[in-house]
């Protein structure tokens, strides 16, 4: 019988907590949760991330003159693509019947970046913030690939979880 294994973390406030890893059995090893017992809830997750461009590269994006084409638009279907594939690239995520992905990218010209907002959805046992993570990413890392014959200083960075709602933690905002 798996044992959840507890750790102490020091969060921002300087207040400790203990999380359990539940991805780690009584022995260490990795173990997919069982999620039978949970109720199904409304789950939904936000994450935010930004690609920095650098000035030429930003130019070139938002005039639409990317060799490879419209950057912000095949980033948008990646990024929900990626949403939908989370459970294959993630080895411990559960496989979730999303109802909804949305992903926004917006050009920031102050500091020549990308912006990525990706938001999952589902009714389910499990929450989706690996999705809205993964959507977040794989949008990131196609700005990158669309990009990266102009510049080789392009940045991925600042990927996190904004807020989440549902299931048994309750909901969750980073901004709290």
């Amino acid at each position: 019988m798996a044992q959840d294994v507890k750790f102490s973390t020091e969060e921002m406030d300087g207040k400790e907590s203990f999380a359990a890893l539940t991805h780690i059995g009584s022995k260490g090893e990795a173990q997919m949760v069982d999620v039978s017992h949970k109720d199904i809830s409304k789950r939904v997750a936000i994450a935010r991330g930004k690609v920095i461009l650098g000035r030429e590269v930003f130019d070139l994006v938002s005039a639409n003159q990317m060799g490879k084409g419209d950057v912000l638009s095949v980033a948008k279907l990646a990024g929900i693509c990626g949403a939908k594939q989370t459970s294959n690239l993630i080895p411990l995520c559960h496989n979730i019947n999303l109802t909804h992905v949305r992903v926004d990218l917006a050009l920031n010209p102050h500091d020549f970046s990308v912006e990525i907002e990706g938001e999952a959805a589902s009714d389910g046992k499990t929450g989706v913030e690996m999705e809205a993570l993964t959507a977040v990413t794989v949008a990131g890392l196609t700005v990158y690939d669309m990009c990266k014959a102009a510049s080789k200083y392009i940045q991925i960075t600042d990927i996190r979880l904004e807020h989440k709602t549902g299931g048994k933690s309750g909901d969750w905002s980073r901004d709290k």
